[in-house]
């Protein structure tokens, strides 16, 4: 024989009411079997009632209440698309499409067009560090520099500079100085990088 399972009519008991559990309205002792939420911020948080005092609480709840007509709007806005973020269609999210990591023009079909000629972006050049950008100012340099290009200008500042071609000059020997100090900065962080 197999067991039936209780069939469950409308005003039934919850079955998931907590045990021995009494009607939390006041001055009541009749058994509880019917749930309602706190409040509105507590939807997740119930009362237990008897059968009579859940159609009392029933009729007075009013989930709108204390809530001004803009703001009842903007919940049944917000409630259509289950409080999710959302945008007018067509927009996503405001995203310009014709900007190059979202559209490539393999074929050149839109080279022409104004909002594809301003979204190009130019490709990002390599910023010097912080500390080294002195020193390429020194030596007359852009980053990125390779070891070779440093060795290159090094040579044609230092035979512009050096204190025996301009029979000791003290600004252009100070000048010699500070090209020796930028070189060997520049030269210590490229070797060390490349080591890497």
């Amino acid at each position: 024989m197999t067991a039936h399972k209780k069939r469950f009519r409308a005003f039934d008991p919850n079955p998931d009411c907590p045990d021995n559990k009494y009607c939390d309205m006041p001055s009541c002792d009749q058994p509880a079997g019917y749930k309602a939420p706190k409040s509105r911020q507590q939807l997740n948080d119930y009362y237990w009632f008897c059968l009579d005092h859940i159609r009392e609480y029933n009729k007075k709840w009013d989930y709108c209440k204390g809530m001004t007509p803009a703001q009842i709007e903007q919940h049944l806005r917000n409630s259509t698309v289950w409080d999710k973020p959302s945008w007018k269609l067509g927009q996503l999210g405001k995203t310009d499409l014709l900007k190059e990591k979202y559209f490539k023009d393999s074929l050149g079909l839109f080279k022409d067009h104004p909002r594809f000629k301003n979204n190009k972006t130019n490709p990002t050049v390599p910023q010097a560090p912080k500390e080294l950008q002195h020193s390429l100012q020194t030596l007359e340099l852009t980053w990125p520099v390779s070891l070779q290009d440093l060795r290159k200008q090094y040579t044609i500042l230092a035979r512009k500079f050096h204190p025996d071609t301009n029979h000791g000059d003290i600004a252009l020997t100070e000048q010699f100085k500070n090209i020796n100090a930028a070189y060997t900065k520049l030269r210590t962080h490229l070797m060390n990088s490349v080591e890497i």
